[in-house]
């Protein structure tokens, strides 16, 4: 029997969404198909379609009004139409769609290390399970209110490292957007994004306003993220638990969740959680501004093997969640060594590819022309191909360049204020402070991973 897999959503996600499906349902059990549609509505992601769902696909149909990502489908013929298509005339979506199987159409995938690092990253998503996959979806959303708020302010330090202070002044306009304003949604964004990979759609109200009153009460990125947790699993348990007749159910996610649960994720924020959370943050803060030189190095030395641990995996994330948790509070010096580490691994790989071509495959070296890019980029995924090929001496090597770099950062004194941008920051005024020992850090190194693969990686044949 051939089986057809679907999608369907609309912008509002109550009506058109659950038509569609049930229309295209219906016409592949009159055609004697197996049929599973994914509905994307306004409580989220119903009857969800699994790897062995779209593995076992002939085809697939994307019947929507909203984006919805078309990666899990690579090598698969893809029908995508507007929802009312679906409700109008299904048994034609389906039939296209069948043809689309016969003729053997499918999405393009690039061989590209761009591809391959796309790629890895994919299914490093789909294995996510859990809190971890719930913090990285908060993290992910977040990143640009951080990246683009960091720059900036870091934009407004052009003008001189106090000229924001001048009221009206262009330094003034871009610290009010960047500080004020981007930074100041980066904990509620993250906490509301936590929340709806927990709960959907009605967990991003209660999400947000828990992250809101943890900035407002002091608990920073750390309350920030307790408050997601809390508004997602309560959400979601509201929603399970709450059941009412069929024709109030539209009033489930636009009201009776978001309401109920922001009340009381509000109430345990303001009396519960935030006090004892803002004493930790402020311990914390305390500590990093009174750091000696020893503790310093020990830090950045950990940072920074965090960082080429797993090349954007958790453990790599913890690390720059860390450094940018902490831009908040003026703390700079973690947040450069967390990004002069994640740049070396690809330029170690890179550098390595260029000397040492007798330890790399002809692919390899191919790839490690685009890892230059990669690295000066601050994107650490760059190394994951090689180290995918060979972790054994791979990781020891990034891991070693990277944990050196992070320690030589925090030893030399270096603040970072830009959260993101690789070099391309650099070269702001105020933005790095001891700048050419920063560049001496990310250089050195460098080095020490070509070297540490020269050294670990035998030679190959011709």
């Amino acid at each position: 029997m051939k089986k057809i897999v679907a999608v369907t959503s609309c912008p509002t996600g109550i009506a058109h969404t659950y038509m569609a499906s049930e229309s295209l349902e219906e016409a592949a059990k009159k055609m004697d198909l197996e049929m599973k549609v994914e509905t994307q509505g306004s409580v989220g992601v119903e009857n969800e379609l699994n790897d062995q769902d779209i593995k076992e696909a002939d085809a697939v149909i994307i019947a929507a009004d909203t984006n919805v990502s078309k990666e899990r489908f690579a090598g698969k013929p893809i029908v995508e139409v507007a929802v009312a298509d679906a409700i109008d005339d299904a048994e034609a979506l389906i039939n296209q769609a069948l043809k689309g199987a016969e003729e053997g159409k499918e999405t393009e995938v690039d061989s590209n290390l761009y591809s391959q690092v796309s790629d890895e990253k994919s299914k490093r998503k789909e294995k996510r399970q859990g809190p971890y996959k719930h913090l990285m979806t908060g993290v992910s959303f977040m990143l640009p209110f951080v990246v683009a708020g960091g720059l900036s302010i870091a934009l407004s330090f052009v003008f001189g490292i106090n000229a924001a202070e001048q009221e009206g002044s262009l330094a003034a306009a871009l610290m009010q957007i960047g500080g004020s304003s981007a930074f100041a949604l980066m904990v509620p964004i993250l906490a509301g994004y936590i929340a709806f990979s927990i709960a959907d759609r009605p967990g991003i109200a209660p999400g947000m306003i828990g992250g809101m009153l943890a900035s407002s009460i002091g608990a920073g990125f750390l309350g920030g993220i307790i408050a997601g947790f809390l508004a997602g699993y309560i959400t979601q348990w509201l929603k399970e638990h709450i059941k009412l007749p069929k024709n109030l159910q539209g009033l489930m996610p636009v009201l009776v969740l978001p309401f109920l649960s922001s009340l009381i994720i509000g109430l345990l924020m303001i009396y519960l959680i935030g006090p004892p959370v803002k004493g930790i943050m402020s311990g914390l803060e305390a500590w990093l501004q009174g750091m000696t030189d020893a503790n310093a190095v020990f830090l950045g030395l950990i940072l920074g093997a965090m960082m080429a641990f797993d090349m954007g995996g958790p453990v790599n994330k913890a690390a720059y969640t860390f450094g940018v948790g902490l831009l908040g509070s003026k703390i700079y010096g973690p947040m450069a060594a967390i990004m002069a580490a994640g740049m070396t691994p690809p330029l170690g790989l890179a550098l390595a590819t260029t000397l040492f071509k007798n330890r790399f495959t002809r692919q390899e070296i191919e790839a490690g022309k685009p890892a230059w890019f990669m690295g000066i980029s601050f994107i650490t995924e760059g190394a994951i191909p090689f180290a995918a090929a060979d972790p054994i001496r791979v990781i020891p090597s990034i891991m070693t360049g990277s944990a050196v770099t992070g320690a030589l950062s925090m030893l030399f004194g270096v603040g970072l204020k830009a959260p993101h941008g690789g070099i391309f920051v650099l070269p702001i005024p105020n933005v790095v402070t001891n700048l050419g020992l920063y560049v001496l850090a990310i250089v050195a190194g460098t080095v020490i991973t070509a070297f540490m693969l020269r050294i670990l990686k035998p030679k190959l044949e011709e």
